[in-house]
């Protein structure tokens, strides 16, 4: 029996009790638990906090509250649903994984870890979770929450090469096989709240006694100072025309990050002089975006015409209507552009 065996029997059954009282029960995800409502809830979480995502798995839900209703979506209706929420390939994913269940799983939400991981957008955290929570079979996760309490709690540096391989067998090894609905949910809340990034709670968490690296991370965290990352800028120029109530969009399909999703003429990829009529007024905005890794700062020179008209473009376009622009995915600046500004 190896260290992490000799501790986990104590990690697994303390876990489950201090979830039942310590909870995030009012989570929208854990109420009328699906396979489908943990399907969706675990992908916007990725790379995403709680607070940002339960307006969107509100909204979503609402337009789609069941697989049989999102069987039926158009790809554009799942991203205008992203739109605010960001890392928009996780949408696209979505609409891929619903129908491939629709085509060779009947439109029934797979039941099995192996059917499961191999849907886009799902990897083995987010397919354990599904099985876990949904479906209440042992199986592992290792989500950044459940990486920090793991890591603290047997003192590894997972800043360590080839640390995830390791860290995959001690989660696999804690894994109870009973509670494991509550132990999966209690992980999780357990990192998200008391072993945090920044100020754990040491004095109040449930495996304290038994954590290698308890109140000696209290000091650690004080100490530490993070030098904060100065985001690289970015400019985007990009060209709206704009006739009356409508919008002449295009679909990018760059691979990006507003890849498939609905923009302006950008100017870094053509001459606008080419695809635009004359005879038209003009006006600019400019609008700054702050994305995960880049500041964007966008200029839109706005065309206004009298009367829509026909391109001759290799690119996919539309003119939209404005009372239309929430059933199509717009990256959240150029929405706001369009709503409020023009």
């Amino acid at each position: 029996m190896n260290n992490y065996q000799a501790n986990n029997s104590s990690f697994s059954k303390k876990i489950p009790c201090w979830y039942l009282s310590n909870g995030r029960d009012n989570l929208p995800w854990r109420k009328n638990i699906t396979p489908y409502r943990i399907w969706i809830s675990e992908i916007m979480l990725q790379q995403t906090q709680v607070k940002t995502v339960i307006p969107f798995f509100d909204k979503f839900i609402n337009k789609f509250p069941s697989l049989k209703s999102l069987s039926i979506a158009s790809e554009d209706e799942i991203l205008a649903l992203w739109t605010g929420l960001g890392f928009y390939r996780r949408a696209k994913n979505i609409y891929k994984a619903k129908e491939i269940i629709k085509g060779e799983f009947n439109n029934k939400f797979p039941e099995k870890f192996e059917d499961l991981i191999k849907l886009p957008g799902i990897g083995r955290s987010t397919a354990g979770a599904i099985m876990s929570i949904a479906y209440r079979k042992p199986y592992p996760i290792l989500d950044a929450n459940v990486k920090r309490v793991i890591s603290r709690y047997e003192k590894i540096d997972i800043g360590q090469k080839g640390i995830e391989k390791d860290l995959w067998s001690i989660s696999e090894s804690f894994t109870p096989n009973k509670s494991i609905f509550e132990y999966t949910q209690g992980i999780m809340d357990l990192g998200a709240t008391i072993c945090s990034i920044k100020s754990p709670e040491c004095e109040i968490c449930p495996i304290n006694k038994s954590c290698k690296s308890a109140f000696s991370l209290l000091k650690e965290t004080k100490k530490t100072k993070k030098t904060k990352k100065v985001k690289p800028k970015k400019e985007i120029f990009f060209t709206l025309a704009h006739s009356k109530n409508s919008f002449l969009l295009f679909r990018k399909n760059e691979n990006s990050f507003w890849e498939s999703l609905w923009i302006p003429f950008d100017n870094d990829h053509a001459d606008k002089n080419l695809i635009f009529k004359k005879n038209f007024s003009k006006k600019l905005k400019k609008i700054k975006h702050a994305l995960s890794h880049v500041d964007l700062d966008i200029t839109i020179e706005i065309l206004n015409y009298e009367r829509t008209f026909e391109l001759q473009s290799d690119v996919e376009y539309q003119w939209i209507k404005r009372n239309q622009i929430h059933n199509y995915g717009l990256p959240k600046p150029i929405k706001t552009i369009i709503e409020e500004h023009v």
